[in-house]
């Protein structure tokens, strides 16, 4: 009895670790990664002001941005934007919701490990308008053991030392840093698929699509009310 109703919920853990795996995966799972685009992306540029604010507006949708620095005209010389942001725990396979959120390795390794991303984009002048480049560096959080590890948690002493007891922290132990894991190449894409569609494939809202296209008939100009 005992031995069946253990093989019953193995059977449930298998079963909701797979449809997590498919919903996290999504349609995905069937279709090949999407084209890479360059990174720094060149990008038109007709009106700096609105140029600029969708490079912003685009980045915020996935951090917290402290610092932005924008292009300017300096005499004759145009200076270099720089948007700096937050440091981010990953979104892990449970946050769906979240922007930031990639498929495959990186957000199996955000559930499985403290993993914090910190972005820095930099924008150039260029025969084009603009060229920007998204940099994404993603970090280790280091701890000296594993967090709720039990492991050397309670050791007697048999010399005879007296031992007083300490205050300790609640909440989990003291992080002693983070270590470098290079760049998530996968959330930059993402970024720059994002202001590539907003550059490139601005569509009119429906409102003035319908002004357009009365617009269009050969002597007729008209307003929609």
């Amino acid at each position: 009895m005992e031995r069946s109703n253990r093989v019953r919920i193995s059977n449930i853990v298998y079963l909701f670790t797979g449809a997590l795996i498919l919903a996290s995966s999504g349609c995905s799972l069937f279709r090949g990664p999407p084209p890479q685009l360059p990174n720094p992306l060149e990008i038109p540029v007709s009106d700096q002001e609105f140029a600029w604010n969708q490079i912003v507006d685009t980045v915020d949708d996935y951090f917290d941005i402290s610092h932005e620095n924008r292009v300017r005209v300096i005499g004759n010389v145009m200076t270099e934007g720089h948007i700096e942001t937050r440091p981010e725990i990953g979104a892990t396979v449970f946050e769906l919701w979240r922007k930031d959120r990639t498929r495959g390795f990186q957000v199996w390794q955000n559930t499985f490990q403290t993993m914090r991303r910190q972005a820095e984009v930099r924008v150039s002048p260029s025969s084009v308008g603009y060229g920007v480049q998204v940099i994404v560096r993603k970090e280790l959080e280091d701890l000296a053991r594993p967090e709720a590890a039990m492991v050397g948690g309670v050791v007697q002493r048999y010399d005879g030392t007296l031992v007083r007891p300490q205050d300790k922290k609640i909440g989990g132990q003291l992080a002693l840093g983070w270590i470098p894991q290079g760049r998530d190449i996968e959330l930059e894409q993402k970024i720059l698929r994002d202001l590539y569609a907003r550059m490139y494939d601005v569509v009119p809202p429906p409102q003035m699509m319908k002004i357009k296209k009365r617009n269009s008939i050969p002597g007729r100009r008209v307003l929609d009310e």
